[in-house]
């Protein structure tokens, strides 16, 4: 009887953690898409102020 409790929660454990690893690589992933998201925000926006900078100076 002890064995089988102690694969349940060994099987447990396991699926826990493979969870736990699961949600850690999306989070990842979504940082990952956050920064690109950002660094594209960013190049516009420079590219924006460039334009009417050139613009100011004609």
């Amino acid at each position: 009887m002890v064995n089988q409790r102690d694969n349940n929660q060994s099987v447990s454990e396991n699926i826990k953690d493979t969870a736990g690893a699961a949600f850690h690589s999306i989070h990842r992933g979504l940082e990952a898409t956050e920064n690109a998201a950002m660094n594209a925000v960013d190049a516009t926006a420079k590219a924006v102020k460039n334009l009417s900078d050139n613009d100011n100076r004609s």
